[in-house]
């Protein structure tokens, strides 16, 4: 047995699964690191075509090795976003269920850093709404950040108990709860975590997984889809979730078919027989993960959208025509002194969600109405539905990376006034050019630092 994993959990596993406790073991203690990416489809870049794929999701990458990302201006401009492989299987459900055949209003309860929200930003329809949720207000600015940086603007973040969605019953179409775990399946990656592990954390875990379901499962509307996973490779905290899903919440388990030669391990729950899905990095490129996937066949009460009314503007649009690509769609909602850009659709729906929840960010901050001009925000600057016409200037990987650092930089151009600063035609922000200077506006919360 290993003297570097939890000999409890190697047993369990060898007792529940039958797992080849051989390669497992020297697998971790190999100490190898898998680094993959998945590229944004709205800022397509082609930097990463020559390397592997990632089987199960079209647009995630396997990187030879791994760089310093800090230093790629393309990462701060959300051309890509650095997310753990297995994770990914999570695009070829979606895919696979046809979830992204229509609009539908998704909520990502448990959302931070980002890697699942923007997956399912860019997966499901994009005429969709996209609410993704941190409880914990030091890890929501990051979720933020990294949706900011995605530049889509069909996006709610939100920062609330996950019980809070109860005052939306049946208000969601689909629901990815990827629940804080005991952390197992990220023994490779992050050793400090095995110092950590316990059977009582795992419980504790369990107890807490479902708490969590159970205050916030009445948000998702009848027939609605449920994905549920965890980076955990305990039984306690998957299986037997979903037998729990199954006895005491009336979710109905739905098989997800896949190429068996991914190497990943389909299992099925002790008492209702859940078709479950497990990733072990002895068998797949990438870390420990557990996936499942149900249809919610309990009748729920739903949330009357009707007697929510939304705010009406009395903006002058024509005003922003040299900022945006087109306000066809587009509704503009007043935020204490910023404007607000979501799509016109989903006016009542975010309205609704305004009224219950605490909103951290909303759509695209497009900037402040100073008399009849707009200030633009960072936000636009890095969305995608910004004027293709607004000038642009291309800087070197030097001058790039002394841009993101917030430094005084120096350029030669025959453009004046406010200019995009863009890297390989990805956005970065805002500078205006003077005669003699060049002021930088990128966000000072943001800059680089000891480069």
């Amino acid at each position: 047995m290993s003297n570097f994993l939890p000999s409890k959990l190697v047993e369990a596993l060898k007792h529940d699964f039958n797992i080849d406790t051989d390669t497992f073991i020297s697998t971790h203690e190999s100490g190898e690191q898998v680094t993959s990416i998945r590229v944004n489809p709205a800022k397509r870049t082609t930097g990463f075509e020559h390397l592997s794929k990632v089987p199960w999701c079209n647009e995630g990458y396997y990187l030879e090795e791994r760089p310093i990302f800090t230093i790629d201006p393309a990462f701060h401009a959300g051309a890509y976003y650095v997310q753990e492989a297995s994770s990914m299987f999570i695009s070829h459900i979606i895919k696979t269920l046809e979830l992204n055949s229509e609009p539908m209003v998704a909520l990502d309860l448990c959302a931070a850093p980002g890697g699942k929200s923007t997956l399912l930003n860019s997966d499901l329809h994009q005429d969709g709404l996209l609410v993704s949720n941190e409880i914990i207000k030091t890890r929501v600015n990051i979720l933020a950040d990294n949706l900011t940086k995605w530049g889509n603007c069909n996006v709610v973040v939100t920062n609330n108990d996950p019980a809070s969605f109860s005052r939306l019953p049946g208000f969601f179409d689909f629901m990815l709860v990827d629940a804080p775990c005991s952390g197992s399946g990220m023994f490779r990656k992050d050793r400090q975590t095995i110092k950590e592990w316990s059977e009582e954390s795992v419980e504790l875990c369990s107890q807490r997984q479902q708490r969590i379901l159970a205050d916030s499962i009445s948000t998702l509307k009848e027939q609605g889809v449920l994905i549920y996973s965890t980076c955990s490779y305990s039984i306690e905290e998957n299986e037997h979730i979903s037998d729990w899903l199954t006895e005491h919440h009336g979710m109905q388990a739905i098989q997800i078919p896949f190429d068996h030669t991914w190497g990943i391990e389909e299992t099925r729950s002790p008492i209702h027989h859940c078709p479950g899905y497990r990733f072990y990095p002895n068998k797949v490129k990438g870390e420990g993960f557990f996936v499942s996937c149900f249809i919610k066949k309990e009748t729920q009460h739903t949330f009357n959208i009707k007697k929510v009314k939304p705010e009406k503007s009395t903006l002058d649009k024509s005003l922003l025509n040299s900022w945006l690509d087109s306000q066809e769609n587009l509704s503009f909602i007043r935020f204490k002194e910023d404007l607000l850009v979501l799509p016109k659709h989903h006016e009542t729906n975010f309205q609704a969600i305004k009224n219950v929840l605490y909103i951290k960010k909303a759509g695209t901050n497009i900037g402040r109405m100073n008399k009849k001009e707009l200030i633009p925000h960072h936000e636009l600057a890095l969305s995608t539905i910004k004027n293709k016409s607004i000038q642009e200037i291309d800087l070197s990987l030097e001058m790039a990376l002394t841009y993101l650092r917030k430094s005084d930089i120096s350029i030669t151009t025959d453009i004046t006034g406010l200019a995009l600063a863009s890297y390989k035609g990805f956005a970065l922000g805002w500078m205006k050019i003077l005669p003699n200077r060049v002021n930088n506006y990128y966000p000072k919360e943001w800059r680089i630092l000891n480069l």
